[in-house]
């Protein structure tokens, strides 16, 4: 072939025909060369397919593959994923609620092959399972206990996913409910609920703070009045110790003085102090009791003529008529 091109070509053009494809050559080869390698990052595998036929796993670092033969299909991360996934469900007293799971899984190295060829789109299809599982689950569980039995929800949505994607090369680690949003016109309904609830206990305990006030100012009171009293008794003992060592004295220092003397005296000195005390104070109810300046020598028998007749005036009167005045 060759002895035919130089007979055919002067040894000029073949030269000037070289010059001009060699270049061109040896960058397609060059070209050719380099694509035949090919890098994988860390945690992630490649998929190389040779004329759409799968021909191996690449796993990280520096790979080698047949030039324009084989191709890199796709690559797949082996790190841990999560899908969050808004499901919209009613609970069995018949409230719509939108619930939001959030699925943590990741491709089991060993079965690359099933999680990439078996599974056409695995996040559409883990999003139809969880609305699945919720939708079976909820339904059963009223409003009030759906915030308590969360985790027993998160439970269901990652067993059912699990058994189920284990076999296309998913594991899932966990499934967690991070949300539970009731209409917006039942949850206000429950937060006036609460609200009402909070209020009721706030009277409760007024009322109760109210009662304490008001039995300890009973108590206290009633604790004043017995004190009133045995301060009264103490001073009335007083006095009468008072008027004893005073009549003795008085017997003593004043010969020929009698005791009725030494009263007389004391009872004068009291009822002048009394009118003082009368005058002084506005707005009171008094009995006037008849005397004459001229007449100490028989203010005892006034004071007593007039009790007596105070006394039986009173009996022919109610218990609503005024204080009668005696001149």
């Amino acid at each position: 072939m060759k002895l035919l091109l130089i007979m055919l070509y002067p040894m000029e053009d073949f030269l000037a025909i070289f010059t001009i494809l060699g270049p061109c050559l040896a960058l397609i080869l060059l070209i050719l060369f380099f694509s035949s390698f090919f890098t994988i990052e860390q945690q992630t595998v490649g998929i190389v397919e040779r004329f759409g036929k799968f021909i191996k796993i690449a796993r990280p670092g520096l790979n080698l593959k047949l030039p324009i033969i084989d191709r890199v299909a796709g690559k797949i991360t082996l790190r841990l994923q999560q899908l969050d996934v808004k499901a919209e469900t009613k609970t069995q007293d018949n409230v719509f609620v939108h619930i939001m799971v959030s699925v943590q899984f990741f491709i089991l190295p060993e079965k690359v092959y099933d999680a990439f060829y078996r599974l056409e789109d695995p996040r559409m299809q883990i999003n139809s399972y969880v609305f699945d599982v919720i939708r079976a689950k909820v339904p059963k569980i009223n409003l009030d206990d759906l915030f308590e039995k969360k985790d027993e929800i998160a439970l269901a949505v990652k067993q059912e996913l699990n058994e189920t994607m284990i076999g296309f090369g998913f594991e899932i680690m966990n499934a967690l409910v991070t949300d539970i949003e009731p209409d917006a016109k039942v949850k206000e309904s429950m937060n006036e609920i609460n609200a009402a609830q909070r209020m009721r206990v706030a009277a409760n305990e007024k009322g109760e703070a109210e009662k304490i006030l008001k039995v300890k100012s009973a108590e206290a009171e009633a604790m004043s009045k017995a004190l009133q009293g045995k301060g009264i008794a103490d001073q009335r003992k007083a006095i009468i110790e008072g008027l004893k060592e005073s009549v003795d004295d008085f017997q003593k220092s004043i010969r020929g003085s009698s005791p009725q003397d030494v009263m007389n005296l004391v009872l004068l000195t009291q009822y002048f102090d009394t009118i003082k005390e009368i005058g002084q104070t506005g707005k009171t109810n008094t009995i006037l009791i008849p005397h004459s300046p001229g007449g100490m020598s028989d203010i005892a028998n006034q004071i007593r003529d007039a009790l007596i007749v105070g006394n039986e005036t009173s009996k022919g009167t109610d218990s609503n008529s005024q204080p009668v005045a005696i001149r």
